[in-house]
This record gives C-alpha cells, sequence and structure tokens, in this order.
C-alpha cells in the first residue's frame, strides 16, 4: 500500500463523488463538509457503481438499488446491501488528494 495523488480537491466539492483510478483501484472520492473520503467504487450488493449514486450528507445511495453506505467507515446502512465497502486512507497535501492504495 502506498499514498498516490488521486485528484486535486478543487476536483470534488462539497456535497460531490468523483471516481478515479488510483493504483489498482477505481475510488470514489467524496467531500463530505470539505473532509474528503475515499471508498471503493463497488457496491456489496451487485458490484455496481458505487461513485455514481447520490451523496447524502456521510451517505452514499448506490443507484442501482438503494443500498446505503457510510462514506467515513464503508459500514452497510440499509438493505439490500449487509456487507460493508473497502475505504482508504485519505491525506490532502495542499491542492492534491493522496488515496492509501495497492500500487
Amino acid at each position: 500500500m502506498a499514498f498516490v495523488r488521486a485528484a486535486r480537491v478543487s476536483d470534488v466539492p462539497p456535497g460531490h463523488v468523483k471516481v478515479v483510478e488510483a493504483g489498482y483501484e477505481d475510488v470514489a472520492l467524496c467531500n463530505v463538509d470539505g473532509q474528503i473520503c475515499a471508498i471503493a467504487d463497488l457496491c456489496t450488493h451487485d458490484d455496481g457503481p458505487l461513485g455514481e449514486g447520490c451523496l447524502h450528507g456521510d451517505q452514499i445511495e448506490c443507484p442501482r438499488h438503494g443500498a446505503r453506505f457510510d462514506v467515513r467507515t464503508g459500514a452497510a446502512l440499509s438493505l439490500p446491501a449487509v456487507v460493508a465497502v473497502p475505504t482508504f486512507e485519505v491525506k490532502v497535501e495542499g491542492d492534491d488528494i493522496l488515496v492509501d492504495v495497492e500500487v
């Protein structure tokens, strides 16, 4: 695991999600009131594109079947998902978002 540059802070305004490729991972970067969170772009219910869902505060809703996940912890918060989504450690240096991923 290593920190890699994934995006700029200015690429992810508050309340928005941006999907990026970081190392070998597809990552959904979520801006929750200025805090950048990184979660796998993969719904654990049916492998759907989680990053295409809507961000509601600190929760993201899968666009396929409505499962919700906490973007800070990855915890599954509603059915049909019951398994957490992987999350990644984030560091912000200046305008750079760095994500700890497999490289």
